[in-house]
């Protein structure tokens, strides 16, 4: 059977989760906190980053940093996870949906203008499959009105727009380290922080409203409860899981580009015959493998067709069901415009098996799998 994620395991993973126990600090900002954070920094040029529980946690963050309030109105995709849309219920906003572009799967720019609002206070800018969203026209748009950006880049890690790491061009940037992601820590997350006056605000959200950060850098000489927070902070045996992939980041996004790569090739001729479509990456944007998928003519043909790869011992799955179309989205939330491309496209897209260390022999049982539901062999 080709599973359809197996998570990353790294052998030195278990040695340092060892020297996590016995440092006798496993609840979170000790050594491998800062080791992840100091790599992440790294890797993105971020101002801030902080490491969370979930992307879920970094994106509630996000919205209480924007200052959301209850009646506000945020402008997002329908189609991206609940995750994104949750953040801004919990502070009593409303989630404004608009239609998504059907190359992408990525929020339509050009949709995003008509429908701001005066209660309108941010744009939600979703990453799908790690392929970026048109920053510059959003940004663009942002600074226009004066409202905040959140880059849902929680699929984006080790991608790109124009040369910028995902997560670092919008005001906060949210990143997840779930098992199912490109790099794991179990459950877990990050938040970027772009604009450094927000940077002790945030650290206090996340230390449960307390300076507890200043306090163990020295800078204070006893914390205390000084604004709103929760509990946020990952505690340190999932940083040490993490960290040792954040080390082997380049060789883990090769390992997943030859097999994306490999899947393009073998699938384009069937593209070429009308038969499938495969993903799109504009240019200028750099994306890191997270997702393989193709679209089939509609829903009964993806449902067919994911039988058939499970008759053939492959997994795949569809993705998101749209906000808007959902029992919270309809009472939390509205869709703005038409839904043309919404629906349509994510009842045709299936995700195949994707992960490090996919074997080639796996690889070759997936594609000749996609070939004999069109009855054809490569």
């Amino acid at each position: 059977m080709v599973f359809f994620n197996k998570p990353v395991f790294l052998d030195d993973s278990l040695e340092y989760i060892r020297q996590a126990i016995e440092s006798q600090h496993i609840s979170g900002d000790g050594r491998f906190t800062k080791l992840c954070t100091e790599k992440l920094i790294e890797q993105t040029g971020a101002n801030k980053v902080l490491l969370t529980t979930s992307g879920s946690s970094a994106l509630d963050m996000a919205a209480i940093l924007c200052d959301l309030k209850e009646g506000d109105e945020v402008i997002m995709p329908s189609y991206t996870f609940s995750s994104t849309a949750n953040a801004v219920v919990m502070r009593g906003a409303v989630p404004v949906f608009i239609d998504i572009r059907p190359d992408t799967m990525n929020m339509d720019e050009k949709l995003i203008e008509p429908a701001i609002t005066e209660k309108t206070k941010a744009i939600a800018a979703v990453h799908y499959a790690g392929v970026s969203c048109e920053m510059d026209t959003i940004m663009d748009i942002a600074k226009r009105y004066g409202l905040k950006v959140i880059e849902d880049a929680a699929q984006g890690v080790m991608s790109s727009y124009k040369g910028k790491a995902l997560g670092t061009i919008g005001d906060f940037g949210c990143f997840s380290f779930h098992e199912t992601k490109n790099y794991t820590m179990g459950e877990g997350g990050a938040v970027i922080i772009r604009d450094s006056s927000n940077n002790e605000r945030a650290e206090i959200l996340r230390e449960k409203g307390t300076n507890r950060s200043k306090f163990f850098r020295g800078e204070i000489d006893k914390y205390s409860w000084v604004d709103f927070g929760s509990s946020y902070l990952p505690s340190e045996l999932n940083s040490a899981y993490l960290y040792p992939q954040l080390l082997a980041a380049k060789e883990i996004y090769d390992n997943r580009m030859d097999t994306y790569n490999e899947y393009y090739k073998a699938f384009k001729p069937l593209e070429e015959e009308g038969l499938l479509e495969l993903p799109v990456v504009p240019k200028g944007c750099v994306h890191n493998a997270h997702i393989f998928f193709v679209k089939l003519k509609d829903l009964e043909q993806r449902t067919a067709f994911i039988s058939h790869m499970k008759n053939n011992e492959v997994g795949t799955v569809f993705h998101y069901v749209p906000l808007h179309s959902a029992a919270a989205g309809l009472k939390y939330g509205r869709f703005h415009g038409t839904d043309i491309y919404t629906t349509k496209e994510s009842e045709r897209l299936v995700r195949l098996p994707l992960y490090y260390r996919l074997s080639d022999a796996d690889r070759k049982q997936v594609i000749e799998a996609v070939y004999s539901f069109f009855g054809k062999k490569q």
